[in-house]
């Protein structure tokens, strides 16, 4: 199959007025659902709110125009608040701009080299404890809003930040606190009286009516930020040098990484959620080509929301033509009402982004697999105070490597090597009732050679001390063999030549194996007729070299 074929392609065959007609319902409802969010999520990430309104109309048009799933709704989300945060920090609007395109491009990158289906077997556990960690970041990072705290810039540090609002906490503003507990509870409650209207836009329009006509003393979107813009600006081709390069990979990659993640997640739970089947790689790339179109406009990093995927699916979107609907809904709202956006409070805003928070959070998960091995919870704990204490970036890394880590220790463990005759003596083996020629030694292998268990085998044939004129190593539960393992035999076969004995192995299955150990010409230096199928053959073969 071709790595890039859009789901459009497919869709548009067959496509009919019925199908129309429940994709730009669903299209139309998921643009409105998703104003409030790119607004807010652009706030928070330190940038102007029309930033993450371009974002929201280029990129998920894009992401549905081009991408690898039916349903899937793309545009900026909570999980990048935490790296744009950041890096909007450290380097400003430019370095954002720099390491979004820079991120696209890897993200392109991936879905042409056909990693779509390596990032899905990313570890739960670490995906639950950057998830949950950005969650609470989200969260901490609202507090201003929503007590209304006259403070200035929040600090991006975690202890800074809190350290920061106890020593304001004098300055809570009653009407923000009781503007954003009133957005949370509306939002919370609304579904109770119909699905069909997101809460969180009653939420805006009732906060903002009553902040207007009472005059409430509370800071809104045009207050701080002046009008919203309702025009896309002109592209912009961002100069990358490669010292700029060199500064903005790191966090580029965490964007890249975060997006693949996020959207093909959001791919799978849409399939499970319509019975459809994405394409993974053909996602990633639609992906980037949107990071980059979206940093050409100025916008921020986007991938996949699985809230607002999943809101599509339940208002009957089954195509890709709902995606590009909820843009255009977006940009109609730009056009012609974006200006009346400027009157939201802040603590709507903030009342908004503390559910995001809490759904984000996924705290039943962190406690499943916080009561699970031991290992997953120690990758799920480095993740998440990682993430919240030091660094996204990071703690990805740390996350990956501590994970690979303890994989690899759980494969060392299941690893075995024992040898199966009494050495020296002749015997009946019990498993095939053949005869045990004296001067034979039989040593069977367990799980994977690789270079873990590699040095495991080592130390066991080390403990031999007059080895046998044959040794038979069994290799029927060996499912791979890695350049250790390869090189550990050949010491062994190189050990036994000088003492003037034979090597025979038997019951190779794994294809993997025989291909690793011809490529490494070791069949060759073996012998052919000292490379057999069964163990009664490998005894044969023992009785042959002992007679000769």
């Amino acid at each position: 199959m071709s790595v890039f074929r859009p789901k459009i392609i497919d869709t548009l065959k067959n496509y009919s007025k019925a199908q129309f007609y429940k994709d730009a319902v669903a299209g139309v409802i998921v643009g409105i659902v998703a104003l409030p969010l790119a607004i807010a999520f652009a706030i928070a990430s330190g940038v102007s709110p029309e930033k993450g309104i371009f974002t929201a109309i280029i990129a998920g048009f894009i992401i549905s125009a081009l991408g690898g799933s039916r349903v899937q709704i793309g545009g900026p989300t909570g999980a990048f608040i935490v790296i744009v945060y950041g890096i909007v920090q450290q380097f400003g609007i430019s370095g954002l701009i720099i390491a979004t395109f820079i991120a696209g491009i890897l993200l392109i990158i991936m879905g042409i080299t056909r990693l779509g289906n390596v990032i899905k077997f990313i570890p739960y556990p670490l995906i639950v404890g950057f998830t949950t960690g950005i969650a609470f970041i989200i969260f901490s990072s609202q507090v201003k809003d929503f007590l209304g705290l006259k403070m200035g810039s929040v600090p991006a540090d975690f202890i800074s930040k809190w350290e920061a609002y106890a020593a304001h906490l004098g300055s809570m503003n009653i009407y923000a606190t009781v503007i954003a507990a009133g957005t949370v509870l509306i939002i919370l409650l609304w579904p109770r009286v119909t699905r069909k209207v997101p809460g969180s836009l009653i939420a805006i329009l009732a906060t903002t009516l009553a902040v207007y006509f009472l005059h409430l003393p509370v800071e809104t979107i045009g207050s701080r930020f002046g009008t919203i813009s309702s025009n896309l600006p002109s592209p912009v081709i961002p100069h990358v040098t490669f010292a700029v390069l060199q500064q903005l990979i790191r966090p580029a990659f965490t964007i890249a990484m975060l997006g693949s993640i996020e959207s093909l997640l959001s791919a799978v739970v849409a399939d499970g959620m319509t019975g459809g089947n994405h394409r993974s790689n053909t996602e990633l790339i639609a992906q980037g080509i949107a990071n980059i179109c979206s940093s050409l406009f100025g916008g921020i990093p986007a991938t996949g929301a699985i809230a607002r995927t999943a809101t599509n699916i339940k208002n009957g979107g089954r195509t890709p033509v709902a995606g590009i609907i909820h843009a255009i809904t977006l940009l109609v709202i730009m056009l012609f009402v974006g200006k009346l956006a400027a009157l939201i409070p802040m603590a709507t805003l903030g009342g908004i982004l503390v559910i995001v928070a809490w759904n984000m959070s996924e705290m039943e998960s962190f406690i499943f697999v916080l009561k699970g091995p031991k290992s997953d919870a120690t990758v799920l704990l480095a993740t998440f105070l990682l993430t919240v204490f030091v660094d996204l970036t990071v703690a990805i890394e740390i996350g990956m490597i501590l994970a690979a880590f303890l994989f690899m220790r759980k494969m060392m463990q299941s690893s075995s090597v024992q040898q199966t005759n009494l050495p020296g003596e002749g015997r009946i083996d019990n498993e095939s009732r053949l005869a045990l020629p004296k001067g034979v030694d039989v040593f069977e292998i367990h799980g994977p050679l690789f270079f873990g268990a590699a040095y495991k085998f080592r130390d066991t044939m080390r403990t031999v001390e007059n080895p046998a004129k044959v040794l038979i190593i069994r290799m029927e539960n060996v499912p791979v063999i890695d350049a250790t393992g390869i090189r550990v035999l050949k010491a062994v076969e190189d050990d036994l030549v000088k003492r003037g004995s034979k090597l025979i192995l038997s019951e190779i299955n794994s294809d993997q194996v025989i291909d690793e150990l011809q490529k490494a010409r070791l069949l060759f230096r073996i012998g052919k007729a000292n490379v057999v199928p069964s163990y009664e053959d490998a005894l044969k073969r023992a009785n042959d070299i002992l007679g000769d």
